[in-house]
Order: C-alpha cells, then structure tokens, then sequence
C-alpha cells in the first residue's frame, strides 16, 4: 500500500494525472447527435474536442431530451448538449457561446406552391409540428388561437411520411437534420418529392449547458470557450460541419420567382427545441 501511494505521489508531483471526465447527456439528434453516429456526432464531437483541448474527457449519455435536460437540471449530470438559451436556463445553468448556428427550414411536396413573409401567409395550410418541440412565441400563439392549421405529430419521421402522404403541406425542421433522416430513413424516389423553402423560418443559436447546482461548472465553462475559440481558430468546426453536410444534400432547395422572394419576415418563430 505503502509502494501505490509512494507511486502516486510521484505521478502528481512530475504533473502526470488522470484526465478530468465529465458526465454530459445529449438526445438522438442526427447527424448532430446520437450513440451510433461516428464521434457521436458533429455536435457531440465539437463539445468532447473543445473539452479535450482543456484535458477534460467527456462522457455522452443519451436519453430522452425531456430526461437528459432533467438530469442536469437536478446536478446528477454535470450539464447538457445542445440547447436554445432562455431566460430560464440562464438562471439554472452557465451557458456557453454559441456551439452551432442553425437554421429551421419548411419543408413541402415540390407539387404544393407558396411563398411567404409572415406567419399570416402560412393559413390555410396544414402545418405539421413534433409533438413536445417549442417553435416560439409568435407560432404558438397562432397555433393556440386557430391563427394557424398546426398539427402535433410524434416524431419528425412521422411528419415526413405525413408529408409525403399529402396529410399535412408544410413541417419545419433543420435542413441538415432533415437531410439526415431523409438520407437513413427514406427512399431516394421520396426524397426526390420534397423540397426547402429558402426562407429560414427561423435562426438561432445552440449552447453547452452546464448546472449552476455544481460550483466548479463556472470554470469548467470558462475552460469549453477557451477550447471552442481555439477549435474555431483553426477551422476544425467549418471542417466538421461540411464534412457532416457533404453526403447529405439529399433534397433541392425550390426558389421562388425573383419578384415573390420575400425579405426577412418580421414575424419569424423560433426553432423546435429539440436539442
């Protein structure tokens, strides 16, 4: 016994000591997340290379998104990836700078036609939505007042085969993990039916959350920026997200005429919250 802590006294003292491992919980997000994807996917490998470069090891368990934002809520996770910032997640959790930029697209059968500038141009049309995904303020609140034909659907695989089905018109999602699922999930012929709209329905931004209940996240958090900047510095995240992007272009994006291309709708909703 003696011998082991004389050995492991030396190790700390010449500096040599196990890399620091961090919980993380994440949810099935291709091809950003998910337990099967190559380095758990571009999300996940952005956050374990960002923690690397800062000698920390990062450990990802996957599990229902409402059970793995429970967990680091609660601090029986040190935090959660990646997710849209509020107001009150900045008061349960240190949030990161940006991780990810993303955008949420509709998507529609090439054979159904419009265009659009505010939530208004969207009536009439049969919306479909992932049950348990938030889409913002203004679309809720169309959604709850009738404003909108908005139907709740289980899963994004779902929407799409309801898309293809012709039971709803439009259903929004991020193209890359449209793409995704398109490309693991559904045939080249169905694909070749659905199209992007080129408005983003909305824009946002995606965070490292970190639990306020653990003290020692508030520099842990400051450690992941300084790694994420670096990871920018040297291009590794646009490498890794082209990379993610290149076997994915799975579906045209139809343009408008010129004269119906519409400006930066004022009324955009936020993106579904699902990661």
């Amino acid at each position: 016994m003696r011998v082991v802590m004389l050995l492991f006294s030396l190790l700390l003292g010449s500096g040599v000591e196990a890399a620091q491992q961090l919980r993380l919980t994440s949810g099935e997000w291709p091809p950003f997340h998910g337990a099967e994807l190559p380095k758990q996917g571009v999300a996940s490998q952005i956050v374990a290379e960002a923690f690397a470069l800062e000698g920390i090891e990062v450990r990802w368990e996957f599990l229902p998104w409402a059970r793995a934002m429970q967990l680091a809520t609660q601090g029986q996770r040190a935090g959660t990836a990646l997710w849209r910032r509020n107001a009150e997640r900045e008061r349960l959790f240190f949030i990161s700078d940006p991780v990810l930029d993303t955008q949420t697209h509709l998507l529609h059968r090439k054979s159904v036609e419009f265009a659009w500038q505010t939530l208004d141009d969207l009536r009439g049309l049969r919306i479909g939505a992932t049950r348990g995904y938030y889409y913002g303020k203004a679309f809720e609140r169309a959604e709850s007042t009738g404003r909108l034909n908005v139907q709740r659907i289980n899963s994004d695989e779902v929407a799409l085969r309801q898309l293809l089905a012709g039971r709803i018109d439009l259903f929004p999602l991020s193209r890359l993990a449209a793409s995704s699922l398109l490309a693991r999930r559904f045939t080249s012929a169905e694909r070749a039916q659905l199209s992007f709209h080129p408005l983003p329905l909305s824009s946002h931004s995606l965070h490292l959350l970190l639990s306020r209940r653990i003290a020692a996240n508030a520099e842990l958090m400051a450690r992941f920026n300084n790694g994420l900047a670096r990871l920018h510095e040297n291009g590794k995240i646009a490498r890794w997200l082209l990379e993610a992007r290149q076997p994915l272009s799975m579906i045209p994006q139809v343009s408008p005429p010129p004269e119906q291309t519409p400006p930066a709708p004022a009324d955009r909703t936020a993106a579904p919250d699902a990661g």
